[in-house]
């Protein structure tokens, strides 16, 4: 199954230009089989995203992108994010102690968002995003290369804030999923494949 783990949609993510129905209409031309929607430090799309993938019987996986004092986390499995910020480390046993997980959001980037060397010290991740839509090439080789150094699984996401960036990374789920918890679980098997789109269709990284 492969999903986009890291897209903002615009009602809640202010950066985005590009709104839920729109994100799902390129997801679907580009033959993704399934979305994550997760804004900066909001949930409140929960319900708009369930009503919406009940109607068009098209899988949408709400997180959130949380930024801590370290940087940003992609998380899923929580219900409410913290107030104010939090270190990364307290945030992945908060989310973990929920049954969650925690993907390192573009760790490396260059602008202050991204765990960076801590991922050398935090523990508790299920992945490392090293496939970033969003960010340039040579950042996410660091990416990858780091997670493939600590022995934690890279997933590739688009992190998209615009239509026509949805799905330029995606990830391979081990089996198909429905819903957020059986998302969570798909993640922990930490047998995900980064995916790129090229050509109009999606091939393993490690294979280009």
């Amino acid at each position: 199954m492969l999903v986009d783990l890291h897209i903002h949609e615009s009602k809640y993510s202010l950066d985005s230009h590009v709104s839920l129905e729109k994100i799902v209409e390129e997801a679907k031309r580009k033959g993704l089989d399934g979305i994550a929607i997760t804004d900066h430090d909001d949930m409140q799309i929960k319900d708009e995203a369930e009503t919406l993938s009940k109607k068009l019987n098209y899988p949408i996986f709400v997180g959130v992108e949380y930024l801590t004092l370290e940087g940003d986390i992609v998380a899923f499995g929580i219900d409410e994010v913290p107030e104010g910020r939090i270190p990364a480390q307290e945030f992945i046993n908060l989310v973990n102690a929920a049954g969650g997980v925690c993907i390192s959001a573009h760790p490396f980037r260059n602008n202050n968002r991204g765990l960076e060397n801590n991922l050398n010290t935090i523990r508790g991740l299920a992945g490392i995003e090293g496939f970033n839509g969003n960010t340039d090439k040579l950042s996410n080789l660091k990416a990858f290369e780091t997670a493939k150094k600590l022995g934690i699984q890279a997933v590739g996401s688009s992190d998209a804030h615009h239509q026509h960036a949805v799905g330029r990374f995606a990830t391979k789920l081990p089996f198909t999923v429905a819903n957020v918890k059986e998302l969570i679980k798909a993640i922990k098997t930490n047998e995900c494949i980064p995916m790129i789109y090229v050509d109009g269709i999606y091939k393993e990284i490690e294979k280009n």
